[in-house]
């Protein structure tokens, strides 16, 4: 599924410029459900944000569910990010004006030419009902607890069914408890057969994956299985 070769990025645009990754090999399966750990500014965020095609100014080989990010157009890009990988963030990145429904199907909006889903709606729906938020449709964010704004933003990842599901901090804004379901809900989601990729500092998510992908200094120094 992930497939990086001697991934080098630089802080600045300058060759000489200081490394945020130096060298990273690094390949991960379909299937796998695989946690990246590392501290405050190790490069773990770069690294995902690279796998997912939203930090293009690297060195080295990037292939991504057969691609070869390099090759893509701009355009081309951004319609492989929008329908081939879906994206969970800290803060959830859910529009205020918007309705739980609206929110999840917002990404078909940015879908060029006929929408590969035709009722982007009822997707949403079935979306949301699947994350048990079938009465929260017609909320908007502000009237949501924070675990599940978080499952409305996996639903929004979840539109257009991709392979890829690639996570940034996904319960650092929330208690242990709410936590620890986010938590279930990915496991969930890779037994059904969804790679997950999980970037975080909480043992509390590491533990969960069946993989660990320790990182430092822009290196990677540990690339074992949990416990």
């Amino acid at each position: 599924m992930i497939r990086l070769s001697a991934v080098k990025k630089h802080y600045r645009s300058s060759a000489k410029g200081e490394l945020a990754l130096r060298g990273v090999d690094l390949h991960i399966g379909e299937g796998e459900m695989v946690a990246i750990v590392g501290t405050s500014g190790s490069g773990k965020t770069t690294l995902l944000n690279i796998i997912g095609g939203l930090d293009r100014n690297y060195q080295g080989k990037v292939e991504v569910d057969g691609q070869d990010l390099a090759k893509l157009s701009d355009r081309a890009m951004s319609d492989f990010r929008n329908r081939r990988i879906g994206f969970v963030f800290q803060h959830f990145s859910l529009l205020d004006h918007m309705t739980a429904a609206e929110n999840v199907s917002l990404p078909a909006t940015f879908v060029r030419g006929k929408p590969p889903v035709e009722n982007a709606r009822a997707r949403a729906v079935e979306s949301l009902t699947t994350l048990g938020l079938s009465d929260k449709l017609g909320e908007h964010p502000n009237n949501l607890s924070g675990g599940q704004k978080q499952r409305v933003a996996i639903a929004r990842a979840l539109l257009f069914r991709p392979k890829l599901l690639l996570c940034d901090e996904p319960t650092g804004s929330l208690d242990s408890t709410t936590g620890a379901q986010i938590i279930d809900t990915f496991r969930a989601l890779n037994a059904e057969g969804y790679t997950v990729v999980i970037i975080t500092h909480e043992a509390r998510v590491s533990e969960a994956a069946r993989r660990i992908v320790r990182i430092e200094d822009g290196r990677i120094v540990d690339d074992g299985r949990a416990a």
